[in-house]
């Protein structure tokens, strides 16, 4: 652990925190080359871990860090939006499927609200950790904002989408294999619908028109619910 005067001056700048998260991710991205890249552990995951195992070993208190990286967190919305690039190069496929698209997603998006609000009030969850869980399937720009709009915690909402990034790219990656699909077209939107940014990473490491159908998904899951679910709770409310 270091002492006390080198972690002041460590978090007097932000640089230290943004190098200490790109250092994680670099080394996580290292490590899993070695492993061979196994789709049930996204980057993220194990960059979390090694950032979490390096804030405990040097004593530096997250409050500290989370200053020092706000503004990568600032750089997520950018980060979003240019993964429209791809899907406007491939919008004449996507145009060809806009039927099927227009009737899945709606219940695609309902469905991942709906079961993770039942399973917390069943086990008798508060309001709170309620409203924390209600957009764990949108990418983390909008669903920080419908957080805040409906009442829930921040920091219980992005653990919450990272744990069901993770869940779904191992679940889409099961059910693809169990069910033989192989249809990149399908398994990018089920990636991009129920795993935001961190499914559409993965499907991106499927191919091209994964990742275009993954960005559709993510979009228009997060528009969908950004509109549907601020009005929906304050009716339930």
């Amino acid at each position: 652990m270091l002492s006390e005067a080198l972690l002041e001056r460590l978090t007097a700048t932000p640089l230290f925190a943004v190098a200490l998260t790109l250092a994680a991710y670099l080394v996580a991205m290292a490590l899993l080359k070695r492993l061979g890249r196994p789709p049930w552990l996204p980057a993220i995951l194990l960059a979390t871990v090694l950032l979490t195992g390096a804030l405990v070993l040097t004593g530096v208190d997250y409050t500290a860090y989370q200053d020092g990286a706000r503004w990568l967190t600032v750089l997520l919305g950018p980060a979003t939006v240019a993964l429209g690039m791809p899907l406007y190069q491939l919008l004449p496929r996507i145009r060809q499927l806009w039927r099927p698209l227009a009737v899945c997603l709606p219940v695609s998006a309902v469905m991942a609200i709906v079961y993770a609000l039942g399973l917390a009030w069943l086990m008798g969850a508060p309001p709170e950790i309620i409203a924390s869980l209600a957009a764990k399937s949108v990418t983390a720009p909008i669903a920080m904002g419908i957080a805040e709009q409906i009442g829930g915690n921040v920091s219980l909402l992005l653990g919450a989408l990272l744990i069901t990034g993770v869940a779904a790219i191992a679940f889409v990656s099961l059910v693809a294999r169990l069910m033989d699909i192989t249809d990149e077209r399908l398994i990018g939107f089920a990636l991009g619908v129920n795993g935001h940014a961190l499914g559409t990473v993965r499907a991106f490491e499927i191919g091209p028109t994964a990742g275009a159908f993954a960005s559709l998904g993510m979009s228009l899951t997060g528009i969908f619910t950004a509109l549907l679910l601020p009005l929906a709770w304050q009716l339930l409310s």
